[in-house]
């Protein structure tokens, strides 16, 4: 059963005070949502783990309504996701072309773009004839249509893990692939808020502020580090306790997110909430080649 206007309303309204919207945001956003005309979002699968696609379930079924799919699918004009449509293989694919015929689309793009053979290393369908299209291909052609381009995960927006090390794919960003500028939410996976944000600014036709990094300000201007709870306390030399946890590889000195405001799983927790140090998944060069942990000698 579709689910009912009001509440999705209600799901907007307990999302507000997470996005930043005020009442007349918020109108202007059901205005959009239920204007036929509204722009379509197609979001595109690379090389990743569907990590960030199962970080933005997370966040609306956290909130009532709790069927994801059913709001994506009724409420949002969401063309194309892999994993979210009912339709698969052929269907699938004319539902993403038919969208993409019409142009002016948001495309969000989870994952990198494998780049090694030509693209033969990520295929994301095939065509009525049974042609696959390699991910490279299907992502720069889509890329050049958009009305803006949105890198859900460090994969997409850096390259992330399947950019690293020997990086045998020769997997690179959104960006650097289309050469077109997008709007990064990085993450591994992203914050749901984070990019639920960004896609109701769009939404809104209102203007997204980004570092040189491509990434909004509003969400990562600040370093984790500087407003950590533990910041200042004794440091740490095991894990599980309650100091400063810069000594055992956190990262949070160098990384800008807004993670400790923010946290995670509808708020309950984040890294070092948790006693595990900052990995830094939001900058350009994670995961890098220093590990995670450190422990001490002896």
């Amino acid at each position: 059963m579709p689910i009912s206007r009001r509440d999705f309303l209600k799901y907007c309204s307990a999302a507000a005070a997470a996005l930043g919207l005020g009442g007349t945001d918020l109108l202007r956003l059901e205005q959009v949502l239920a204007d036929p005309t509204a722009p379509t979002v197609l979001w595109l699968h690379g090389s990743s783990c569907s990590g960030c696609s199962v970080s933005f379930l997370n966040y609306i079924a956290g909130s009532d309504p709790t069927d994801p799919g059913d709001i994506l699918l009724n409420h949002v004009n969401l063309a194309y996701h892999p994993v979210l449509m009912a339709p698969a293989g052929l269907p699938a694919y004319q539902a993403a072309e038919a969208a993409y015929s019409l142009g002016n689309y948001v495309l969000v793009v989870e994952g990198a773009v494998a780049t090694q053979f030509s693209g033969r290393c990520c295929w994301p369908w095939a065509d009525g004839t049974g042609t696959e299209e390699t991910f490279l291909s299907a992502v720069t052609r889509y890329a050049a249509k958009a009305a803006q381009v949105v890198c859900a995960g460090s994969c997409s927006a850096f390259g992330g893990i399947p950019a690293a090390g020997s990086n045998p794919t020769l997997a690179r960003s959104v960006r650097a692939v289309t050469g077109k500028p997008t709007i990064n939410i990085p993450g591994c996976p992203c914050h749901p808020n984070w990019l639920v944000w960004a896609l109701v600014q769009i939404l809104l036709g209102k203007g997204i502020s980004t570092d040189s990094s491509g990434r909004p300000t509003a969400l990562f201007s600040s370093k984790v580090h500087s407003n950590c709870p533990r910041r200042g306390k004794p440091k740490d030399t095991v894990l599980g306790g309650s100091g400063c946890l810069r000594d055992l590889g956190c990262r949070g000195p160098d990384t800008q997110a807004n993670c400790p405001a923010q946290k995670w799983n509808n708020a309950q927790s984040w890294c070092i909430e948790a006693s595990a140090p900052c990995y830094g998944c939001t900058e350009p060069g994670f995961p890098g080649s220093s590990p995670f942990y450190k422990f001490p000698a002896g």
